[in-house]
C-alpha cells in the first residue's frame, strides 16, 4: 500500500517508493482534504499503474496537472490575487489531482458538470469559470516557462461562457437617499464618492488626494489613475481614503439600503451608476472607460445599451428635410 493517514495534516498521503528495472522511482503528495479511504485507494491504484507504465517505457511521461499547479503557485506569489487564485485551485483539486496534462479538457468538463462546493452548496457559473481560468493559466505557465509538456496542454480546454452583468443603476435621488440614511459618516462618504467617481470600494480605501486630483497608484491594471475631483466631493476630501475596514463599510451600507427600501442596490452598482450618468449625459464610451480605469474596451461595452437613445436620435436624422433658407441679398 502506498497510502497512509497523515495525522499532522489530517489527510491521506500517497507515497510511492519502488525500484523498477534497477531505477528508483519516488512520489509523495497529500491528497485532498475530505477524501475517503476508498478514494485514496483508487488514486493509489491509478497513479501507481501510471508510474510503472512510464518507468517501463510502456507509456510516455505525461506530467501531472498538480505539478503544473505547484510550479505556478511557486512562481506567482507576487500576484495581487494570489490568495484567491490559490483558493480557486484548491477548490477543484478533487478533479485534477493525479490526472495527466493530456486529460486537462476532461478535468475541465468534470468541473463544469459538477458545480458543487465543498459544503455541498451550488457554485455560481462565474466562480466555476474563474476556477478553470486559474487552472488554465497554471498549466500554460508550466508549459511555457518550465517545459513540462511538449505541446500547449490547454489547447483543447474550453472555459464556460458566463453572462452575469448586472444592470442595476441608482440615480442621483437614490444616491442621496442612501447617503442620508447612513448611520456612519464614512458610509455616507462611500456612497457619494462611489457615485461621483465610479471607484470601487477597495480603491476608495487607498485613494490619495493631491489637490484637485484623486490618485490611484496601485490599480487593478497596474496603471496610475488620476481623476479630477467632482465639485460635489470637495467638502468630503478630508475623509478620504476611507479608513474603516471593508466589513464595517459593507454592513453600514446594508443598513442604509434597508432603511430606504433599496436592498437590490449594491455598493458596486454605484460604480455602474456613475457610468450610466456619464453616458446619459452624452459622453462617449471611450471617455467613460477612461474614467473607470478600463484597459479593455470590452469592459465598457456593457454600457452600450445606454446609448440607444442617442443612436435613435442619430438614425432619425437620416433623410430629414433641411429647412430651406433664402440666400441673403447682396448688400
Amino acid at each position: 500500500m502506498s497510502i497512509r493517514w497523515d495525522k499532522r495534516n489530517h489527510r491521506w498521503r500517497y507515497e510511492f517508493d519502488r525500484y523498477i528495472e534497477g531505477e528508483r522511482k519516488r512520489a509523495n503528495r497529500l491528497l485532498p482534504r475530505g477524501w475517503s479511504q476508498a478514494q485514496a485507494d483508487k488514486f493509489d491504484r491509478t497513479e501507481s499503474a501510471r508510474l510503472y507504465a512510464i518507468a517501463t517505457g510502456v507509456q510516455e511521461d505525461d506530467r501531472l496537472i498538480d505539478e503544473a499547479v505547484v510550479l505556478y503557485l511557486k512562481d506567482k506569489t507576487q500576484l495581487k490575487s494570489f490568495k484567491a487564485t490559490a483558493e480557486h485551485l484548491a477548490a477543484i483539486a478533487w478533479a485534477y489531482l493525479g490526472k495527466p496534462l493530456s486529460a486537462l479538457h476532461e478535468v475541465a468538463k468534470a468541473v463544469r458538470d459538477n458545480p458543487v462546493g465543498e459544503r455541498g452548496r451550488p457554485v455560481a457559473p462565474a466562480t466555476i469559470r474563474n476556477r478553470l481560468a486559474c487552472l488554465k493559466a497554471a498549466c500554460r505557465h508550466a508549459w511555457k516557462h518550465h517545459g513540462i509538456s511538449k505541446h500547449d496542454p490547454t489547447s483543447r480546454m474550453q472555459l464556460p461562457k458566463v453572462r452575469n452583468e448586472r444592470h442595476v443603476y441608482a440615480d442621483r435621488r437614490d444616491m442621496l437617499r442612501l447617503a442620508r440614511a447612513a448611520d456612519r459618516r464614512d458610509v455616507c462618504v462611500l456612497v457619494r464618492a462611489a457615485f461621483y467617481t465610479g471607484m470601487r470600494l477597495g480603491e476608495l480605501q487607498r485613494v490619495e488626494v493631491d489637490g484637485d486630483l484623486l490618485l490611484l497608484r496601485d490599480t487593478k491594471n497596474d496603471d496610475v489613475r488620476a481623476l479630477p475631483v467632482h465639485p460635489k466631493l470637495r467638502t468630503l476630501l478630508r475623509y478620504l481614503p476611507l479608513a474603516a475596514d471593508k466589513n464595517a463599510l459593507e454592513h453600514g451600507f446594508d443598513r442604509a439600503r434597508r432603511r430606504v427600501g433599496l436592498q437590490h442596490v449594491r455598493i458596486h452598482d454605484l460604480r455602474h451608476s456613475a457610468a450610466s450618468e456619464m453616458v446619459n449625459a452624452g459622453e462617449d464610451l471611450y471617455t467613460v472607460g477612461t474614467v473607470l480605469g478600463h484597459r479593455d474596451p470590452r469592459s465598457t461595452k456593457r454600457y452600450s445599451h445606454l446609448t440607444a437613445r442617442k443612436l435613435a436620435d442619430a438614425v432619425g436624422k437620416i433623410g430629414r428635410k433641411v429647412p430651406h433658407t433664402k440666400p441673403k441679398a447682396a448688400a
